[in-house]
């Protein structure tokens, strides 16, 4: 058992992840709040699943522009000092939104703007983040096993934090759900400060940051894996996951609930992807993982099909729970062989593309899945969008042998893999 335990938080024995990992840790329980109490909010002042679709879009859409030049001054600036602007604007613009909904002069339009504001930071915020994993840690062996347990932390935020949103909602309104999220900023700056990094030098000749970003998409154009699983990740966040921006309108006019019944389905989600992000930190090795990207793309197109056709809240949540395993395995093993096998120098062009393929298309998914459900249902729009990704997950299924061999000489060169011909016995 303690051994199990030890192999499942290894990353931890770094001290400047450590660091991270409690202050976030804090921080991500606010920011499940705030995108539980916006979506509420949103529904609440105007009962429009377009608008939804709407303040959803603003939210994300930056990312799709800003991303990809963000990931070239990623690999050119101090990570850590970027986390650090990034994480103070988010604070902002939280205490922004506290500020107006708790004075009663909150309005879709502030809402939105303020979204797109979010938008903006999360287009550096998040390939910051991504690329500064490799920089936190001791021993390059634990990048996968770090990557595991941010998983872990970002589902197990995504199951308290829903939960006490739904509680906070209903007790007090939204606005305090905005003005905990700005405090819970606070502990990550402090947990950023106090590390210690040796930072990755870029390189000293540098092209211009056109060129650059050109040369980071040919990187990611040329190669057959890193392609295949940001196309596959593209699709299911463009047409899968923007069912959290439907959730308000299945627990109110499907599952006739109220915001304790949000906060229900969202925890179970995130029970699901906790659980996935748990069984990834386990995993010893890297080996098998795009197995699993089809599997559990699979599992999260059938479980978004089963929640649309559900009308019991108890099935919903299960299904919830399924969806969250899926989301999280597909998302958390893509994100683990990326890193893996991407090299140093372009790692923040490559998980700016990531953002792009996780966040950036996603607004054209809400945007979609708003006009959708307004026009035949949220219901029916989750069953077409889970029908999508089960195409998806069959397209990748089939480019799974190729990827294999492309894949493989880059883990025998990692030590991944033992080297074939070493291993092969000596010619008689």
């Amino acid at each position: 058992m303690a051994s199990n335990l030890g192999l499942a938080v290894r990353a931890l024995r770094s001290r400047n992840y450590r660091l991270f990992f409690s202050g976030q840790s804090v921080s991500l329980i606010g920011t499940w709040m705030t995108r539980i109490a916006t979506s509420w909010l949103v529904y609440r002042l105007t009962d429009s699943a377009l608008l939804l679709g709407i303040s959803g879009f603003a939210s994300q859409i930056p990312a799709f522009f800003f991303a990809p030049i963000a990931g070239v001054w990623i690999d050119r600036w101090d990570k850590r000092r970027t986390l650090v602007i990034t994480q103070v604007l988010a604070m902002v613009q939280s205490f922004a939104l506290a500020t107006l909904a708790l004075s009663g002069h909150i309005n879709i339009y502030w809402i939105i703007f303020l979204a797109l504001c979010q938008g903006l930071i999360n287009a550096f915020d998040m390939p910051a983040r991504q690329a500064f994993v490799i920089e936190m840690i001791d021993d390059r062996k634990d990048l996968s096993n770090a990557i595991a347990l941010n998983s872990s932390m970002v589902n197990g935020a995504k199951l308290v934090g829903p939960a006490i949103a739904g509680i906070v909602i209903a007790a007090v309104g939204e606005g305090y759900c905005f003005l905990i999220d700005g405090i819970s900023y606070i502990a990550v700056v402090i947990s950023l400060l106090a590390m210690h990094i040796t930072r990755i030098a870029p390189p000293k000749k540098q092209n211009p940051a056109l060129r650059e970003l050109a040369d980071g998409w040919k990187y990611v154009i040329e190669s057959p894996a890193i392609r295949s699983i940001l196309l596959l990740l593209g699709l299911v966040n463009m047409v899968g996951t923007p069912y959290t921006v439907l959730a308000p309108i299945i627990a109110g006019n499907v599952l006739h609930g109220d915001a304790h019944t949000l906060g229900f389905l969202m925890g179970a989600s995130g029970v699901g992807a906790l659980t996935s992000a748990i069984s990834l930190a386990l995993r010893r090795t890297v080996i098998g993982l795009g197995k699993m990207i089809a599997i559990s793309s699979g599992m999260f197109g059938a479980s978004l099909i089963l929640f649309g056709l559900s009308r019991s809240v108890p099935l919903s949540m299960l299904l919830m729970t399924t969806i969250g395993f899926g989301m999280m395995q597909h998302m958390a093993a893509s994100n683990t062989i990326l890193q893996t096998i991407i090299h140093d120098a372009k790692r923040g062009r490559v998980m700016a593309f990531y953002t792009l393929a996780v966040v950036g298309v996603a607004p054209f998914g809400s945007l979609l899945a708003g006009a959708l459900a307004a026009r035949f249902g949220a219901p029916s729009t989750l069953i077409l969008s889970g029908a999508i990704c089960l195409l998806g997950s069959l397209w990748f299924s089939m480019r799974l042998p190729a990827l294999r061999r492309v894949i493989r000489p880059i883990y025998v060169e990692l030590g991944i893999l033992p080297d074939p011909v070493l291993q092969a016995p000596p010619e008689s």
